[in-house]
This record gives C-alpha cells, sequence and structure tokens, in this order.
C-alpha cells in the first residue's frame, strides 16, 4: 500500500494535528483521486469532520492539483486534469495530504490556462460563499448599498468586488490598518470594528440604511441590523443565529448553481479584472502556522499552503 504526507488528527483521544504518513486512500467508482499541488487554508479545516471516519484523519476541504486517478463511473474528467475543488466531510480524509479522494458531485473547476495551482486553491470555498451569499440578498438596483462586516478576508475581498461590478456601493468594516487596502478594492465607506460608534458613521453615510449586509465575521449579524434599513436583509456568513427585529436574517441559499458564476470568477481573476489576494504562501511542512495565522480571523486575502 502506497503512503504518503498528511496533515492528520491522530484519534478520537488526540485531537493534536499532526505531520506524518498515513495510506493514500483508495477510490471508489465515483471518485477521483488528486494529486494535490497547493491547498486553501480556512477556519474550518480542523473543524468540518464526518461523523463516521477513520483515524489518522487528513484534515482540510479545499485544494488544486491533477487528477491521478478517475473512477469507473467517472465521465468528464481525464488523467492530468488541473481542478480546483471542496472535498467536505470526506470520510476517507481532507485535502491537506500529497493525495485526496473527491467525489464527482463535489464541487470541482477546471483551473483555466494561466491560474497558478496556489491562486485556483484559494477560490473555491471563498468563492462559492461569496456568490451565495450575493444571491441570499433581494434584488438590489444599480446604484444601492451594502454593509460587508469583516471584509478584509477572503470572503470579504470577493464581496466588495462583486458588489461593485453590480453597480452598488459599498461600506465596510475591518481593522484600521487594513481600510486603505478595503478602498483600493473599491469600498466607499471604512469603519474600526473596534470603535463603538462606528454604526453612526453609516448611517450617517446612508441616513435611511444600506439595502442589504453581510455579515461575513461571527458575532457582526446584530451590528449590522443597525446599519441595515427597516425591512433589509442581513446574511449571516458566519452563521450567527441573531434575529433583530426590524431587518430579515437568513444563512447562505445554496438553491442556486454558482458553479458557472465561479468559472467566470476564475476567468476574471486570470484576465485582471478581479484581485485575487493571497496573503501567504506557506511550505506545506509549516502548516500549523498557517492553520494559526488564519484561526486569528486577522487575515488579508486568503493563505495558501504549497506541495510543491
Amino acid at each position: 500500500m502506497q503512503n504518503m504526507t498528511a496533515l492528520v488528527i491522530p484519534s478520537a483521544h488526540n485531537q493534536t494535528i499532526t505531520l506524518t504518513q498515513v495510506a493514500v486512500p483508495d477510490i471508489a467508482a465515483d471518485e477521483l483521486l488528486v494529486q494535490i499541488k497547493a491547498v486553501g487554508v480556512g477556519i474550518h479545516d480542523s473543524s468540518f469532520l464526518p461523523q463516521e471516519l477513520d483515524y489518522p484523519y487528513p484534515i482540510g476541504i479545499e485544494a488544486s492539483g491533477i487528477v491521478a486517478e478517475v473512477g469507473a463511473e467517472i465521465t468528464g474528467y481525464s488523467l492530468g486534469d488541473r481542478i480546483a475543488f471542496i472535498s467536505m466531510m470526506q470520510p476517507k480524509g481532507g485535502v491537506w495530504a500529497q493525495y485526496a479522494a473527491g467525489r464527482a458531485d463535489s464541487l470541482i473547476l477546471p483551473i483555466p490556462e494561466g491560474m497558478s495551482f496556489e491562486q485556483a486553491a484559494a477560490v473555491p470555498v471563498a468563492g462559492n460563499s461569496t456568490l451565495h451569499a450575493l444571491h441570499s440578498l433581494p434584488t438590489i438596483d444599480e446604484g444601492g448599498s451594502i454593509f460587508v462586516a469583516g471584509a478584509s478576508g477572503a470572503i470579504g475581498t470577493f464581496a466588495v468586488q462583486l458588489a461593485r461590478a453590480r453597480g452598488w456601493q459599498v461600506a465596510a468594516s475591518a481593522s484600521s490598518s487594513n481600510h486603505d487596502y478595503l478602498r483600493s478594492l473599491g469600498v466607499e465607506l471604512t469603519v474600526d470594528y473596534r470603535d463603538d460608534n462606528w454604526p453612526d458613521h453609516v448611517r450617517q453615510w446612508r441616513p435611511d440604511g444600506v439595502d442589504g449586509a453581510l455579515a461575513v465575521q461571527p458575532h457582526t449579524t446584530l451590528g449590522s441590523a443597525r446599519v441595515v434599513k427597516q425591512g433589509g436583509t442581513v446574511v449571516t456568513v458566519s452563521g450567527d443565529r441573531d434575529n433583530p427585529p426590524g431587518v430579515r436574517v437568513t444563512g447562505l441559499s445554496y438553491h442556486v448553481d454558482v458553479g458557472q458564476e465561479l468559472i467566470a470568477l476564475m476567468a476574471d481573476i486570470v484576465a485582471g479584472d478581479m484581485q485575487l489576494v493571497i496573503e501567504q504562501v506557506y511550505p506545506f511542512t509549516d502548516a500549523l502556522s498557517a492553520l494559526a495565522k488564519i484561526q486569528t480571523r486577522h487575515a488579508r486575502g486568503k493563505s495558501v499552503l504549497s506541495l510543491m
């Protein structure tokens, strides 16, 4: 049995993530085996786990790589294809490994010419979440406005630019050190979430309130509701369970297939029409540093692991 290097949770009694050798997963007829080239680092990489799993269990849900084996029932993919994909709740293990199994019905994106593996690994989770968040908002006319709470990370970076492309005006919160960065993306009003008076600044900008808000960071739904107009919508990307009066609060709506929009997003990145911000590329052997950084929730854009 062939072995590979992976970042794993060793056992049910030992949750300390460890770099070790494990077996390369065997694939089923409806799966692909992917040789991982780069991994997108996310806050949930060590916590999105299936109920039934075998230890040691590789963590991670988002990666890019090369198709190394194709299941017997799969069509549309060939050996050597360059893909980016999401593999969540996979009992055989996640993507923080040299190889990973991915189901054919998971989100799989062809990597366009001119896009590196590191860039491609940074797109699936943030792009998918952002597009579904925008689809969860009600119709907002050109010239309308939204507020993005916690906008400097990967989701916020995409959300700001996609909102501006729709002709919306954007206000956003982040630490003051990221305000110039957000303004470079097209944010009209930046506020510091540590300033207790930040909702007043947004209300001065839009006295009747913004049309909608994306509460990206945890515990930002209530604050976002204070700057949304009566009857407006707050999309809680983080999953906050708050339900303030006077506004509609909703989670991400997954009834819309955003696959083609993601492919277009990747094409726009290659063309230079959309900024993909990678804060740092870490070697795979330094993956724990990347995970520790992202868990601070003080990121700018995306962090990526390289296995090349």
